[in-house]
């Protein structure tokens, strides 16, 4: 009887341990760590606490708006405008604040920039049925020229005001070692992870994504999900807005521009599917952990920005190969 119940024992943990090699995450996981080890044997600038710290505040905001991503193409779409949309909840804050505004009422009025981008992309794709690509592409252009109009296509600080102080801590500060920025982060994203795994709300965005005439025939309101997907993607690029803005102290006429790409890019290689109906936030979330390790190497083997693009785009291309394939070989 000892011997069965060992066997059955083993085979549970072999079982376990099975499942957590076929996870994704697991894969991007080892792929990180064996990245950190050859950079850190390669050069041991990369390990220090001062590069580390950057580059936690580095991501930490692309993996805020990788939770809403995450469900966006879950849903079976995407957003294109999540940077634009970051771009200008930043500039809002700083031209708002710098014209008399109390710090915290321009950092509320950020997020609802966001909400509000989000929303007309939510209404557009999720009751008009129009096609996400376009339509955000649109928003991320409509978004990015406002951009353009009140920063006059230069950059505008952000003036010593009564909470200006107080706000440029939440980007700049820290707890111990820590940085302040990246615990806001880290919070949110666990609270995304657990929320996107066991919620019944984030359950009918799967549905959504995996055959949205049978999810509607069950009785889901497809439209109403597909539109708050949107509305979530907005609001969470606003408050990256604003947690930029509180980091750097200043918006440009570029700030943002590119994080959808990016984002995106992580997604997928988090195991997130282009197709829908499948991802975690938390795979998504390293996939963006590994870009930033990623764009970090190249910087310290001094690798041109051109050729740092051409990489990203790279793996961009190779994610959506490996998406395709296992995607096949399920089918």
């Amino acid at each position: 009887m000892k011997n069965v119940a060992t066997t059955k024992e083993q085979g549970s943990k072999n079982s376990v341990w099975k499942n957590i090699r076929s996870m994704k995450e697991f894969s991007v996981l080892v792929i990180l760590l064996v990245l950190i080890v050859f950079i850190s044997v390669l050069s041991p600038a990369f390990l220090t606490v001062t590069n580390l710290r950057t580059t936690a505040i580095g991501f930490s905001c692309n993996a805020i708006i990788a939770i809403a991503m995450t469900l966006a193409l879950v849903s079976g779409g995407f957003d294109l405008s999540v940077g634009s949309v970051l771009g200008l909840s930043a500039v809002c804050v700083v031209v708002l604040t710098n014209n008399g505004w109390s710090i915290w009422m321009a950092c509320i009025v950020g997020i609802l920039v966001g909400i509000f981008c989000g929303s007309i992309n939510g209404l557009l794709i999720g009751y008009l049925n129009l096609n996400a690509f376009i339509t955000t592409l649109g928003m991320q252009q409509m978004a990015r020229g406002i951009v353009y109009v009140l920063t006059n296509g230069g950059s505008i600080g952000l003036q010593d005001a009564p909470g200006v102080k107080a706000f440029r801590v939440i980007g700049s500060g820290s707890v111990g070692k820590f940085p302040l920025l990246f615990l806001v982060c880290l919070v949110l994203v666990v609270i995304g992870d657990i929320l996107v795994r066991r919620s019944g709300i984030a359950r009918n965005v799967f549905f959504v994504g995996s055959n949205e005439k049978t999810a509607m025939l069950s009785g889901i309101n497809t439209r109403l999900v597909k539109t708050m997907v949107y509305v979530l993607t907005g609001a969470l690029s606003g408050l990256a807005g604003v947690l930029t803005a509180s980091r750097f102290g200043t918006a440009t006429s570029s700030t943002g521009s590119g994080v959808e790409m990016t984002v995106i890019s992580a997604a997928v290689i988090g195991g997130v599917s282009l197709t829908g109906g499948k991802g975690t936030v938390a795979g998504a979330v390293l996939g963006v952990v590994l870009m930033s390790v990623i764009s970090n190497i190249l910087v310290i083997l001094n690798v041109s920005v051109h050729w740092q693009n051409f990489i990203t785009g790279a793996i961009l291309i190779l994610a959506i190969i490996f998406d395709a394939l296992s995607n096949r070989k399920k089918n």
